[in-house]
C-alpha cells in the first residue's frame, strides 16, 4: 500500500502467495479490490534491517493521517520476502486513493525517500490485483482478522479453457468441508492484473496459531471419508484436468511494518502497538566552545 497508491503499481503479478488486507476493520467482509506488493528481500537484509526502512513508509503514512491502511507479513517458507496488502471497496476506490497521494506533495516525496533507501535491501519487486469470489469462499467472516497472526496461501494457476472445471472443484471443496468441519474457513481471489490475469487464484486462511495447521489437516481427513473413494476419484480427476500448477506458503504478520486500522490496534494493542523503530538520523557535531 506503501507504493501501491500510485497507478504505476498495476505491475506484473506472478504472486507465489499472499493475502488480505481490507481498508475498512477487517472484523468485515473482505474486501472486493485487493492490491499485494511483494519484495524479494537481500541475503541478510531480511529482519530488522528491512524492518527499519519500512518504518519510514508507516511513519509518513501516519503523518499524512491517511485513511488507507496496509498490513505487512514476512514469508515462513520459499524465497525471503515480504508482502504488503490492501483493499477496496471497487477499483473507483483504489484510483481515487491513488490520485489524492499523487496531488499530496509532503506525502509523495515522503514515499519516494523511503523507496530509495527501502530499495537497497531487495533483490526485486512485483505487484498484483485482485477481486474478491464469494461463491469460492469458505465462513470468510469465522476468523477475526486483527487477532491473528498468519496467513496460509494455496496459489492456484488455472490452465486455460478449464474454468469450469476449477469452478466444480472449488464447490466440491467448500459443500465437502462446510459438512466435515465447523470450524474451516478461507477467502478466494481471483487475479485481475499482471501477468497471469484472470488465470491465478489466492485462497487464503486466516490462523491465530500453527496449531490450526494440525487441525485442517485432520479436517481434510473428515472430508475425503464424506466424500468417499468416488468423491475424492472425481477430485483428483478434476484437480489433473484444470490445475496447472499449485504452491502453498505461510506468511506472518509483522506490525512492525504495517499501518493497521484503529479498530485492529483496539482488538489487539499488545500486537499492533510495537512500532517499528525510526531511521537514525545524523549525529550533529557538538557545538564546541567559544575561545
Amino acid at each position: 500500500m506503501k507504493r501501491n497508491l500510485a497507478l504505476w503499481l498495476v505491475l506484473t503479478f506472478v504472486l507465489t502467495g499472499a493475502v488480505t488486507l481490507m481498508a475498512q476493520d477487517y472484523s468485515m467482509a473482505p474486501p472486493k479490490v485487493l492490491v499485494v506488493q511483494r519484495e524479494f528481500i537481500k541475503p541478510g537484509m531480511a529482519g530488522n534491517p528491512h524492518m527499519r526502512t519500512e518504518s519510514a513508509f508507516v511513519q509518513a503514512m501516519a503523518a499524512a493521517k491517511w485513511p488507507t491502511r496496509y498490513i505487512g507479513m514476512d514469508s515462513m517458507s520459499g524465497p525471503s520476502r515480504a508482502l504488503f496488502m490492501v483493499g477496496y471497496d471497487s477499483f473507483a476506490d483504489w484510483e481515487k486513493d491513488s490520485l489524492a497521494t499523487q496531488k499530496n506533495a509532503t506525502l509523495s516525496a515522503a514515499l519516494d525517500k523511503a523507496l530509495i533507501a527501502d530499495g537497497q535491501l531487495l533483490t526485486g519487486y512485483d505487484a498484483g490485483v485482485l477481486f474478491y469470489r464469494e461463491d469460492m469462499s469458505l465462513r470468510p467472516n469465522a476468523t477475526n482478522v486483527a487477532q491473528s497472526r498468519y496467513f496460509e496461501i494455496m496459489r492456484f494457476k488455472i490452465r486455460q479453457g478449464h474454468d469450469q472445471e476449477w469452478s466444480d472443484l472449488t464447490k466440491m471443496y467448500v459443500d465437502g468441508f462446510n459438512k466435515a468441519s465447523q470450524t474451516q474457513h478461507w477467502v478466494v481471489y481471483q487475479s485481475q492484473y499482471g501477468a497471469d490475469n484472470g488465470g491465478v487464484y489466492l485462497v487464503i486462511t486466516a490462523m491465530k496459531s500453527l496449531a490450526e495447521v494440525d487441525t485442517g489437516m485432520a479436517d481434510f481427513g473428515k472430508f475425503a471419508g464424506l466424500l468417499g473413494a468416488d468423491g475424492m476419484k472425481k477430485v483428483n480427476e478434476l484437480t489433473a484436468a484444470c490445475v496447472e500448477d499449485v504452491q502453498v506458503n505461510l506468511f506472518a504478520f509483522n506490525p512492525k511494518m504495517s499501518y493497521p486500522p484503529d479498530a485492529w490496534v483496539k482488538a489487539d494493542p499488545g500486537f499492533w502497538k510495537t512500532a517499528a523503530p525510526a531511521p537514525k538520523a545524523a549525529a550533529k557535531p557538538e557545538a564546541k566552545p567559544a575561545q
